[in-house]
């Protein structure tokens, strides 16, 4: 099951602050990206075994005070509709708002659980002053100080009581890729061209396909689900609701996809919302094969593909092993192509290798440039073996595990991308105490 949870409410109630302590504050360090940390707006957690993608709505409202409330109305029914578990938060400081018991009468009315968290609640004036919040109607009321922490595992074990999990209803056996990238960038051409069919409208209005399908392609002894995530309503509105809008569905999609096409557009460039995606996408582990549309409209001479791919491999970077198509889904440019590497992807993200050939490779590897030394210990990595998971995983049993740096580990990763196939997979590597 592929859950995600918005934390919605008015602006300055702590959305932000809940929302970091919920992903850990490895997030910066793991996504360092110029530009994504600061603007990221989702992030996984887990708790008690189950995991999920948190939605921060808070930074979709820019403008003014004036616009505020609308755009929060928005992102409410939004939130509503796409989230499978709601977060509503409120400030026990400046006590129950207009805002606030309009966000209330909305979600009463919508079929998603909902848990009321009631911030800034830390001494016991405040706690007192708090109960006035169960009159919004909510059952699952919690009260938590987000800053501090307290009463945020309470709020987390509510939560992960109320994403429930169901059977997926697709293939499993299948592969799966979904068509992720910012609106009107070609998703619903891409798929479209594919499939030989108007499975959406297609305009140049961003924004004017809502649901995401999942169609079933089997073609030239080719089989797999391809997921578009053109996933917008047409709207008249402002640009941040049709931005939630994509973000919500990107995530869904790639939570629920095997590989994802990151798609761009080739006359403008890669931009920051694609790069939260990617970093998602890696974080996940799921493939990735990044397709640049509209290749058909720039000028050769000036910007080429050689010189256009360093570009993206530098902004993708550390992780840049992956495989870069330029494709026009209006003329059908490499779309088949794209296809078959994404297929290859798939395979690769599969694949196990033997515990002997492993250790024969890698330990030779080690032994030509080993780990340095920390406080006069010396580090030995003695055997390598394939973890049992569904994607790559290895674990470098050594003696001192835990003093082995960031640098040396993403030399490990370079010398197994470079002796096994790997392009376009995350991989992690794991060191154990021998």
């Amino acid at each position: 099951m592929n859950n995600v949870v918005a934390i919605v409410g008015r602006p300055n109630v702590g959305k932000s602050t809940l929302y970091n302590r919920l992903i850990g504050e490895q997030e910066a360090i793991i996504d360092n990206v110029p530009g994504v940390t600061r603007d990221r707006l989702y992030g996984t957690s887990e708790w008690n075994g189950v995991s999920f993608t948190v939605v921060d709505t808070g930074g979709f409202v820019h403008g003014s005070d004036d616009i505020f409330e609308a755009a929060i109305r928005r992102q409410v029914k939004i939130a509503i509709d796409e989230a499978n578990a709601i977060i509503f938060m409120v400030d026990v400081t400046t006590g129950i708002t207009d805002i606030d018991e309009e966000i209330a009468r909305m979600l009463r009315k919508g079929d998603k659980p909902t848990l009321l968290a009631v911030n800034k609640v830390d001494n016991n004036r405040r706690l007192l002053e708090a109960n006035e919040f169960w009159s919004l109607g909510f059952e699952q009321t919690h009260f938590l100080s987000s800053i501090t922490g307290s009463g945020t595992g309470e709020v987390l074990d509510a939560l992960v009581e109320n994403l429930q999990d169901t059977p997926e209803s697709l293939d499993e056996e299948v592969p799966k890729f979904a068509v992720v990238g910012q609106p009107n960038v070609g998703k619903s051409s891409l798929t479209n061209a594919l499939l030989g069919e108007e499975r959406n409208i297609v305009t140049e209005i961003a924004g004017t396909t809502r649901d995401s399908i999942h169609a079933l392609y089997e073609k030239y002894d080719r089989t797999f689900y391809l997921i578009d995530t053109a996933g917008l309503r047409k709207k008249s509105k402002v640009h941040e609701d049709l931005e939630f809008y994509s973000v919500i569905r990107a995530v869904r999609a790639v939570e629920q996809s095997d590989v994802c096409f990151l798609m761009i557009d080739a006359t403008l460039g890669i931009e920051s919302q694609d790069l939260q995606v990617f970093q998602l996408a890696v974080k996940r582990k799921k493939g990735v094969v990044v397709l640049v549309n509209k290749w058909d409209l720039i000028d050769k001479e000036t910007n080429t593909a050689k010189a256009y791919t360093e570009t993206l491999q530098r902004k993708l970077a550390p992780f840049n092993d992956v495989p870069i198509l330029f494709i026009s889904a209006l003329t059908k440019q490499r779309i088949f192509k794209a296809i078959e590497v994404a297929l290859q992807v798939y395979e690769r993200r599969k694949q196990r290798i033997k515990t002997s050939l492993l250790n024969e490779v890698m330990l030779k590897v080690i032994e030509q440039y080993g780990p340095p030394a920390k406080k006069g210990r010396f580090i030995k990595i003695k055997y390598i073996t394939q973890l049992p998971s569904k994607t790559p995983a290895f674990a470098f049993f050594c003696n001192y595990p835990d003093h082995i740096n960031h640098s040396y580990r993403n030399y490990l990763e370079n010398q197994m991308r470079k002796h096994f196939e790997f392009t376009g997979v995350p991989i992690s590597i794991i060191f154990k105490k021998k």
